[in-house]
């Protein structure tokens, strides 16, 4: 039983950062914006997460940074993209690479530590406890004592599903993505919809990252996103952008992830248990793809 509770919260953790990064990425998907960015913006919150908990001892103060930090690379991204339309692809590539190299750079300048950053003064976000859940056998192990961006996950797949598909925002917003001339033609440009599209991205993506570095462990460490932003797109696809169903693929991939520090448990060679989530990755668009083929076939 135990290793079960363990299992189920160990996949609830890992789900947290896709799925907060695909969520930023649906607004993205339905603007019409191919978003690959989202890797360097994950990462760039999880540095400026603990660099704002360690100096002022506030952990919300972290999590501001990071959505600072991460929206920094979103309006850089509205720059080229939106503004200058260079190519999206290889902006978001150039972003991605400029947040590995950067972070790297501040971390050894501003700390002077390679590798990883650990120390007492970084405040982690706070875990929430539910005393009337605790009682309940089972279920109150697994809700009791979740991370507060576990439950902010999930109220940002609530609202980003509403916003989407039942306000005059989420219409304008597809059909940003959909037909963007005749957006144009009424009125309402579509430059600015792929432009709060990729600030709604920035947003969700900092706090993707502030749970990386302040909630799923207590340090940063060197490319620590390591590819959770590629499978957060890779779970976009699968869905074709819908909430709800990102929630799901999300808590898929976690699983795979939850699975691989359990079979670090039984001496399992780290080094395999780290790739189980990237095979999960492969196989599931693997299959995606096999079905939209029988699909165009049919």
């Amino acid at each position: 039983m135990k290793i079960l509770i363990g299992l189920i919260n160990g996949m609830i953790s890992g789900a947290t950062p896709i799925l907060l990064a695909a969520l930023g990425g649906a607004y993205t998907y339905y603007a019409g914006v191919f978003n690959i960015a989202m890797e360097g913006m994950l990462l760039t919150g999880a540095f400026f997460a603990v660099l704002g908990s360690y100096y002022t001892g506030s952990w919300l103060i972290g999590v501001l940074l990071a959505i600072l930090g991460a929206l920094f690379l979103s309006l850089i991204f509205i720059l080229f993209a939106v503004v200058l339309k260079t190519d999206e692809f290889v902006t978001g590539i150039a972003l991605s690479l400029f947040a590995v190299g950067a972070t790297t750079y501040m971390l050894r300048k501003i700390f002077s530590v390679k590798g990883v950053f650990s120390n007492p003064a970084i405040q982690p976000i706070p875990a929430i406890r539910l005393p009337l859940a605790e009682n309940i056998p089972f279920v109150g192990e697994i809700l009791s004592g979740q991370n507060l961006m576990v439950w902010v996950a999930g109220l940002a797949t609530i609202l980003t599903y509403f916003l989407i598909f039942q306000t005059r925002f989420g219409l304008r917003l597809r059909a940003a993505g959909y037909n963007p001339a005749r957006l144009d033609s009424s009125g309402v440009p579509s430059s600015r919809m792929r432009a709060l599209s990729l600030l709604a991205c920035g947003v969700l993506c900092g706090l993707g990252g502030s749970f990386l570095s302040l909630g799923y462990v207590n340090l940063f460490a060197e490319n620590m996103s390591a590819g959770r932003g590629w499978i957060s797109l890779a779970a976009i696809i699968l869905v074709n952008g819908n909430p709800l169903g990102i929630a799901l693929i999300s808590l898929l991939f976690g699983f795979s992830d939850g699975l691989g520090l359990l079979l670090q448990g039984y001496r399992v060679p780290s080094q395999f248990t780290a790739m189980v989530p990237y095979i999960a990755t492969l196989i599931a668009l693997y299959f995606y793809a096999a079905r939209k083929r029988r699909l165009n076939s049919a």
